[in-house]
Order: C-alpha cells, then structure tokens, then sequence
C-alpha cells in the first residue's frame, strides 16, 4: 500500500534502523548520493532498490526521487536515514489510505526531534512536515531548507515519527549545517535580486503551511539581528527552556547556524559588491 524512499549519503550507522522501521513496506527505494561506504550493501541486503544519483541540490534530489522512480504503490513515503517510523505511525498511514479521498495528495506528519535520549518537544520550530506524498502530485522548491508545494489537499495525521540528527555526533551536525548556511547565503541573495518574492500577507495569511513557511522564511532573512532573534524565539517563545539543558543547546546551535548564514552573506554581497580589475575573469 506504500511504497518508500530514503535520500543517503554515506548512511551505513542509520540506515539500517530506518530500513528496519519500515520493513513493512514490498517496495523501499534508496536514492544515493554516490556513498563512499556501506550504504550500498546494506540497501540491497535489505531488498531495496538501490539508485544513484549525482548530488546537485536537495530540492533536486528529492523531485528526482519522486518523479524518476518506479513506485509500485500510489503513495510514498519520504524519510531521510537518520528518521524511524513508529509502528503507531503506519497503523494509521495504512488506516486512512485504505479511504483516503481523491482530492487529498500528501499527508503532512509531526517530527519529533531528539537531542541525545531527549525529545526536543518545545524547542522546535517547524515540527510539522509532508512526508507521505503521491508523487505526481507534489514538487520540492528551494534548494536547502526545501518546501514541497503539494497540488491539492493536505490530510493532518495524528501520530509522529522520529529523527535523530545528532545520531553521528555533533561534529557532523556542525560540518553539515556548515554546507546547509553557504546554500542558504546564496539562495537570500537570489531572494533579494527578486523582490517579487517577498510578500507580507502571504506570510501571515497563507491558508497552506508549507506556502506561509516559505514566505515566513523570506522575512526572516530580511530582518536585523536574526541570531538573537532566533535564539529568543526558540528558547523564549517557544518555551525551549522547558527542554532543560538539550533545549539550550539545540537553540544556541540554531542561532549558531543562522549567524553563519549572516557573515556568508556579507561575503557575497562583499565579492558581488568589489570592482573587477581590467581583463579579470
């Protein structure tokens, strides 16, 4: 009844407990990245579909895993290898498919994040994502940070799933949220050259999630001070404090990455802003 995909990347420490939390479904497909370890392996010793893909940018990857694979079932569910699906989860996936009306396309799911053994209850901020989808009626946009633009109805389900991203250790949170702040850096300065974008009412107003979060993000990258910002939100707003010392943590990495995003943005604006020397490239 659904079909599954997995983005990987050099996977082989999560990919066998997210293959094993969803050993329920007949078709698994593992859309990589050119891994340079065990992925591979172990994939296929789990009977996946194993694919190869070279890695341009996340929107891309995912669209490619949507609409360039072979489903055998209608529905899909999306999971990268660091999430678990628990066993309350596919219960009701599989209760509501069973008469899951026409104009419903994508299901949108609740994630719980976990920092260590706690879960990040309050602390974050986006907990809600579309993850069960068919495919020919969704497309990912933007290239980090991606929103799934879903052409027609949207179904809440109840029960969460979880993710673990700080299961190989904080060194590779820290490095990956490295590459993630270049590729958000860019995409603010697209943003910025494309004024049409930005659109207040549609932050606010959007009946849809996933459009008001998009244009949520465009404001907020146009804001000043948004490290402190971002940090008091999460920890005060949020009520992340009430995550104890892992909410503190998880909120001063997050205003970590947004000043990243901050000084490799001036840096653009630096490079795009300095006069070429006659015969430059």
């Amino acid at each position: 009844m659904i079909s599954v995909l997995i983005l990987t990347k050099n996977e082989e420490q999560d990919l066998p407990g997210c293959l094993s939390s969803v050993a329920w479904s007949d078709d698994i497909h593992v859309l990589d990245s050119h891994s340079t370890d065990a992925t591979e392996q172990i994939a296929v010793g789990f009977g996946a579909r194993f694919t190869r893909r070279v890695f341009d940018n996340y929107a891309a990857q995912r669209n490619s895993g949507l609409h360039e694979q072979s489903y055998a079932h209608e529905w899909v569910l999306i999971l990268d290898a660091d999430e678990r699906i628990p066993r309350p989860l596919y219960e009701e996936m599989k209760a509501f498919l069973a008469s899951a009306p026409a104009p419903i396309v994508a299901c949108r799911i609740r994630r719980r994040d976990f920092l260590g053994r706690t879960w990040l209850k309050y602390s974050q901020l986006s907990p809600y994502y579309i993850r069960l989808v068919r495919p020919g009626r969704v497309r990912y946009e933007r290239e980090v940070n991606e929103v799934l633009r879903a052409d027609g109805g949207i179904h809440d389900l109840r029960e969460p799933f979880d993710h673990f991203p700080f299961s190989k250790g904080m060194t590779h949170w820290l490095n990956k949220h490295n590459t993630y702040s270049t590729m958000e850096a860019e995409q603010v300065l697209r943003a910025r050259s494309q004024r049409g974008s930005l659109s207040l009412s549609r932050a606010l107003t959007a009946r849809d999630f996933n459009e008001r979060r998009y244009y949520q993000k465009e404001l907020f990258y146009r804001l000043p001070f948004r490290p402190l910002l971002k940090f008091a939100l999460m920890y005060f707003v949020k009520l992340g404090f009430l995550d104890g010392r892992a909410g503190f943590i998880y909120a001063s990495l997050q205003a970590i990455y947004e000043y990243m995003i901050v000084l490799k943005t001036r840096e653009l604006e630096a490079k795009e802003s300095t006069p070429r020397c006659p015969g430059s490239p």
